[in-house]
């Protein structure tokens, strides 16, 4: 618990950036992609599963980026709400995309940094030197897998106290940061607001165009007769946005998780559908293949928090890795940090000491959905477009059951 209470000095103190130079076996990424994302149980991708999603994701990210399958030589697939993490529907996926039977795939599951994690695998593996060249994706379909991903506790465990704190309701978890770290419904209100609001605007701008690619799903519909038949749709705009949303809007909202609570449904993340990828090489494969180099990945790490306030993984996360960098909180030109809910992603900023106007730029989960095995790699998708040649970026998310992640990509 001491760590909620001491906020790194290397928050506020750098002494250098050797993470700017540039070497041969750097990890660099190439490309970073992603599907618009969809509205669970409403929206476009409502009637197809996640292996349909990454199928059809695979192969626009192929024929965007050019890339020759035969290069790619491991997958890491975030995925945390089908069974198994879909290992042996997604690696059918990538098959059928047209990667080579001869690439394995790792299914990853840490929960909301699912996506974040299977980019920090293929990474290693390119550091460590066994492969040249991965792809790390991160694929949900909240609305078909929802239900599967729910804790399940042994019954000769359910007096077990720290057993049961796995059972938590995340909407629970953020009531009790708001409770503990006095973050009234108002502060969140506002947050969300603010939220909706820069998205919506960076929807209308087009800033979004040219990080999703469009994708085809298919809508389940009847004819005159009752007869079901597949509607083909394009999928490429984020459908989780309302526009005009105010605090005041959502201050009329009951709240969700508590009959005297302040978690709402405008306040916290949607439930969402979609998929997106990073392509990673070392810096050396890129330039001998041709590549065009949008970053550098710098480091991921993960922390541990107390399961009750899981929400808080930023801000233990963010200071942790900004040390191990030896960055300050000045060094960082943006930070995308993971709206699960309000009151725990204020309350981590807040933390850490971030000026409001470098997070979540374009909005974050609250307005565009947080589909949970994607969103560590949709956070890169958007991040290296914000960021300029030679700014530092900063990603985060809190984690189910107590933890947290973060990392570092520079732009170049």
């Amino acid at each position: 618990m001491d760590r909620l209470n001491q906020v790194s000095g290397h928050l506020s103190q750098s002494t250098t950036k050797p993470i700017l130079s540039k070497n041969p076996d750097d990890v660099v990424i190439v490309a970073s992609y992603r599907t618009a994302i969809g509205k669970g149980y409403k929206g476009s991708f409502k009637d197809v599963g996640s292996d349909y999603i990454l199928l059809k994701f695979l192969e626009a990210f192929l024929a965007k980026t050019g890339v020759d399958p035969s290069l790619i030589e491991d997958i890491a697939c975030g995925n945390v709400l089908k069974v198994r993490s879909g290992i042996c529907e997604h690696r059918a996926a990538a098959i059928s995309a047209g990667i080579p039977y001869t690439t394995p795939i790792i299914a990853v599951n840490r929960q909301c940094g699912s996506g974040l994690i299977a980019i920090g695998d293929i990474a290693n593996k390119i550091i460590a030197g066994e492969i040249d060249c991965g792809l790390a994706v991160g694929v949900e379909s909240m609305t078909k897998d929802f239900a599967l991903g729910q804790a399940v506790v042994s019954k000769a465990l359910e007096n077990h106290t720290e057993m049961m704190k796995s059972k938590i309701s995340m909407g629970i978890t953020n009531e009790n940061i708001a409770d503990k770290y006095n973050v009234s419904r108002r502060e969140q209100d506002e947050f969300a607001a603010e939220s909706f609001q820069k998205a919506e605007l960076a929807l209308e701008s087009g800033l979004f165009a040219d990080e999703i690619l469009p994708i085809e799903s298919l809508i389940e519909e009847k004819d005159a007769q009752g007869d079901f038949y597949f509607k083909r749709v394009i999928v490429d705009k984020d459908e989780g946005i309302r526009k005009g949303i105010t605090a005041e809007s959502l201050s009329k909202l009951p709240p969700v998780f508590k009959k005297d609570g302040l978690t709402h449904a405008g306040n916290s993340s949607q439930v969402s559908d979609g998929a997106a990828a990073v392509l990673l090489m070392r810096r050396s494969f890129a330039e001998k293949n041709g590549f065009k180099i949008e970053g550098k990945f710098i480091r991921c790490v993960s922390v541990g928090v107390p399961p009750e306030i899981m929400g808080v993984g930023p801000a233990i996360a963010i200071p942790h890795i900004l040390k191990k960098t030896n960055l300050t909180v000045n060094d960082i030109a943006a930070f995308e940090v993971n709206e699960a809910f309000a009151a725990q992603c204020l309350y981590s900023i807040n933390a850490c000491k971030i000026p409001k106007e470098k997070v979540n730029i374009n909005g974050g989960a609250i307005a565009l959905g947080h589909p949970v095995g994607v969103t560590g790699a949709r956070q890169y998708a958007t991040i290296l477009r914000l960021l300029k040649p030679g700014e530092i970026g900063l990603t985060s998310m809190c984690i189910g059951s107590g933890m947290g992640s973060a990392s570092i990509v520079v732009k170049e």
